[in-house]
């Protein structure tokens, strides 16, 4: 199910029936002296999570992995493996979708939208351990079906794809990340993977919504700044944010 690019270039996978979460999974390989370079996919999940410890359904026919990498970069740039790993589920579903993918768009911080509903959030943790980064990307993806009850709309590849599957999104994903992290891994790396998002990016030039501890920061979406916080004008002026929920309009 790996890609041949990700076999080539080191990556290994573990397939599992049913797990509470594939993050949890990609823990106890960790505390069990795992290297790293390590997909794991499981058919199902109990106890699947996304940010904030939101729960997430995970019913089989669905892709949900985690990707367990050790000391990938330095721990101030980690956070930039979310654009990274983005950029690979954009390239991976396009790649099922066909002419349909031109309703694909990357969510700031996390998301993949097709047609402006959800399909595909990210998750990205880190911890050190005896002087090593380690970074665990967790990925769940809409593929046969999507949460009832959500709110923002959602949606799943096979409703535009009926071809889309598990197996063939995964190989994408593999590939598509192996390529992607090959790139941003190189010195000056984010510049290109920045220009990338910022051409696929959701809500560019549009009027959106943070939602901050402190309350809600309404403005347009005016791009990502070198490091890849949010740029935002607002009336009061320009705001640059690291972190928050956004949506699109004003608050409502």
């Amino acid at each position: 199910m790996l890609g041949e690019g990700a076999r080539a270039a080191g990556y290994r996978l573990i397939v599992r029936d049913e797990v509470g979460s594939t993050m949890e999974e990609a823990r106890r390989a960790l505390d069990q002296g795992e290297p790293g370079k390590l997909w794991i996919v499981a058919r199902s999940q109990n106890s699947g999570r996304g940010r904030h410890g939101r729960q997430w359904g995970s019913p089989p026919g669905n892709l949900y992995a985690s990707l367990l990498l050790t000391d990938p970069c330095e721990p101030a740039l980690a956070p930039q493996l979310g654009f990274v790993v983005g950029l690979a589920l954009h390239d991976a579903a396009a790649k099922l979708l066909g002419p349909a993918a031109s309703g694909l768009k990357l969510k700031w911080p996390n998301d993949l939208l097709l047609d402006r509903a959800k399909t595909s959030g990210l998750l990205l943790e880190g911890e050190s351990r005896a002087g090593r980064l380690n970074i665990i990307v967790g990925c769940g993806v809409n593929i046969a079906s999507c949460p009832p009850d959500t709110p923002y709309p959602a949606t799943f590849l096979k409703a535009t794809a009926p071809q889309a599957n598990v197996e063939a999104m995964l190989t994408g994903l593999s590939d598509a990340f192996a390529r992607r992290f090959a790139v941003w891994s190189q010195a000056g790396g984010f510049g290109p993977t920045r220009a990338a998002w910022l051409e696929r990016a959701a809500f560019l030039g549009e009027t959106i919504t943070i939602r901050l501890p402190e309350g809600p920061l309404t403005g347009i979406f005016i791009g990502l700044d070198p490091t890849g916080r949010l740029e935002l004008e607002t009336e009061a002026g320009r705001r640059v944010i690291d972190a928050g929920d956004l949506f699109f309009g004003p608050p409502g």
